[in-house]
């Protein structure tokens, strides 16, 4: 079941249309993601890196870049500590490379999945101390690490945290408290006290941002051409960690796309080249879904230390030898991947979780580092807040992915005494509890959930009615300047009422697939047309048998169908051969 909305916001789309020279669809697609003012419209379209909001309008950034400043001029030992996931990774690499560009002496640690937990620990900082390490500089981590921070200052480091994270907070007399770690300098846009205008970046953009305000205070000749290197490593981890590409986050993504292409980084371009990518045709699906995973395997089932390797490359067969194991492992976490998802259906029948609001699954014998995944396939499929457990080398570990309606972290927070370690954000998760714990959550989750049943409806979010008809070959190439499409410019949504499917055809390599033929408008061969569909097919042949009666589906596959249904589609154009034809997908049915 599905409830499907059509957007209905309100601006004077004619007016638009004309001083941007764009369709009025553009216009409204545009309008739905939330520009309001045709400055709004102007930087969506036309946007560049000089629209991006300025770094020191993050809090105490022009106190850590003094610290920063400080530390390279003595010649001190900093440390870069960062996590095991993409915008880890990444947040480490920009971290790392732009102080050393800036003459600065700087290492790197990047966590232990297994060995160590997420963030900072007291391991951690004592083999800092140990090492002669003056200032630690954290990336992706370190706003909930308070202990750990005021250990670190305890033994004389100045402590630098950079983060994107939810900040800690106590509530007492209806009022949120925050807890801070007491760190020489805090650069983290979700602070109270950081009036950044833009909250949704992550750790990546923040370091970027850090290296960015550096480089303006060592006035640095070489900032223009170092920042231009570092951009893509922004780019993907901001589609990774599923940031909304919205404002500065689609800029940064579009041009470090662009980046992409013409990379000098040997790591980047042979991870390209293994999942046979060509960079100039990259896109942010790229990004998200092949270069990424591999490497975040390498976190998950090894050390991310590697994928900081990777893009550390100082050769084209070194480069060539790490990338090619990054897809290996990736391989095999997608073999684990589908193993655990299927153990976890099993559980969730057995034991009837899906009629909790809140679903817990525990799967001791995953490997712990696919429980986000797990728990983000298992919340496709149910529509509701997924945590997976697994056991972990000391205790249970698991993650969380959540639904728009549930505010994953605040709901944490409401149970925090169940946890040894926690940390998120509204729609993911991560937490460290007792075996003796599992039960308790799982019940007080529940009971403290505020949820109602129209929560788990999945939501469609129409951008335009339109006929099919209307979608020609112009509006598919304007629609190609809404890229990149992402979490919060997803690729326009467009319906139609009945539709008349009177043909169809299995295609792919397995018949997984199917291109109908259909009919709008008065109909007739000349009017019609083709419409993909890479979803269920068997599932929609039910649907027409349930609807027009047994055989329907049937008829359709044999030319003699008849059926009128309500679609929802995307529209695209396809590059077949040098020849470009425009492609209707079908999304959703009813």
């Amino acid at each position: 079941m599905e409830k499907w909305l059509v957007a209905a916001k309100k601006a004077d789309f004619q007016k638009w249309s004309q001083e941007f020279h764009i369709d009025p669809v553009l216009a409204r697609i545009i309008r739905n993601r939330d520009v309001t003012e045709e400055e709004g419209v102007r930087k969506f379209l036309y946007g560049t890196l000089e629209d991006c909001h300025s770094p020191w309008l993050l809090y105490h950034m022009e106190k850590a870049v003094e610290l920063l400043k400080e530390e390279i001029d003595a010649g001190s030992h900093i440390r870069v500590i960062g996590d095991y996931d993409v915008d880890g990774i990444c947040s480490s690499y920009i971290l790392t490379y732009g102080l050393q560009q800036a003459g600065a002496c700087v290492d790197t640690a990047i966590p232990h999945r297994m060995k160590d937990g997420y963030g900072l620990n007291e391991h951690l900082i004592q083999e800092a101390y140990e090492a002669g390490v003056n200032c630690i500089i954290t990336c992706d981590n370190g706003i909930a690490a308070a202990e750990q921070v005021r250990l670190a200052k305890d033994l004389g480091m100045v402590v630098i945290v950079t983060d994107h994270h939810e900040v800690p907070f106590e509530e007492a007399e209806g009022r949120r408290h925050e807890i801070l770690p007491p760190a020489d300098a805090i650069v983290n846009p979700k602070q109270e006290s950081c009036g950044y205008p833009f909250k949704s970046i992550c750790g990546a953009v923040v370091a970027y941002k850090v290296i960015q305000a550096l480089y303006a205070k060592l006035q640095y000749d070489k900032a223009e051409s170092i920042l231009r290197e570092l951009l893509p490593f922004a780019a993907m981890a901001t589609v990774c960690d599923v940031m909304e590409l919205k404002d500065e986050n689609r800029i940064i993504v579009k041009e470090g796309l662009k980046q992409i292409k013409d990379t000098a980084n040997l790591g980047l371009r042979s991870l390209f080249e293994v999942n046979e990518i060509e960079p100039a045709k990259a896109s942010a699906y790229h990004l998200g879904f092949v270069i990424g995973p591999c490497l975040n395997a390498t976190g998950r089932l090894d050390t991310a230390l590697r994928a900081l390797e990777l893009m550390q490359s100082q050769s084209k067969a070194e480069a060539m030898t790490a990338a090619t194991e990054l897809k290996e492992l990736n391989d095999s976490r997608k073999n684990l991947t589908l193993k655990g998802v299927e153990e976890a259906e099993a559980q969730i029948q057995e034991k009837k979780l899906f009629e909790d609001k809140v679903m817990v699954v525990y799967l001791p014998h995953v490997h712990e580092s696919l429980a986000g995944i797990i728990a983000g396939r298992i919340r496709e499929k149910y529509h509701h807040p997924v945590f997976v457990l697994t056991d972990g080398e000391e205790g249970i570990k698991g993650s969380g992915r959540s639904i728009e309606a549930y505010h994953m972290y605040d709901a944490m927070i409401q149970v925090k005494e169940h946890f040894s370690k926690f940390g998120g954000h509204k729609l993911a998760a991560g937490l460290s509890l007792c075996h003796c714990e599992v039960e308790s959550f799982r019940r007080a989750l529940n009971e403290k959930a505020v949820l109602e049943e129209s929560d788990f409806v999945p939501v469609v979010h129409i951008d335009v009615p339109m006929p099919l008809e209307y979608a020609g070959m112009e509006l598919a190439r304007q629609l190609q300047m809404l890229e990149p499409f992402g979490v919060g410019n997803g690729k326009p949504l467009f319906a139609q009422k009945d539709v008349r499917f009177v043909g169809a055809k299995r295609i792919g390599a397995t018949g997984a697939y199917v291109r109908f033929q259909v009919e709008t408008g008065k109909g007739g061969y000349d009017n019609r047309k083709e419409l993909m569909y890479f979803g269920d097919v068997d599932a929609f042949c039910r649907f027409l048998d349930e609807k027009y009666g047994e055989g329907s589906g049937d008829k359709l596959f044999e030319g003699r169908g008849d059926y009128p249904v309500s679609v929802t589609y995307q529209t695209g154009i396809n590059a077949y051969r040098g020849k470009e034809n425009i492609q209707f997908i079908m999304q959703n049915y009813c």
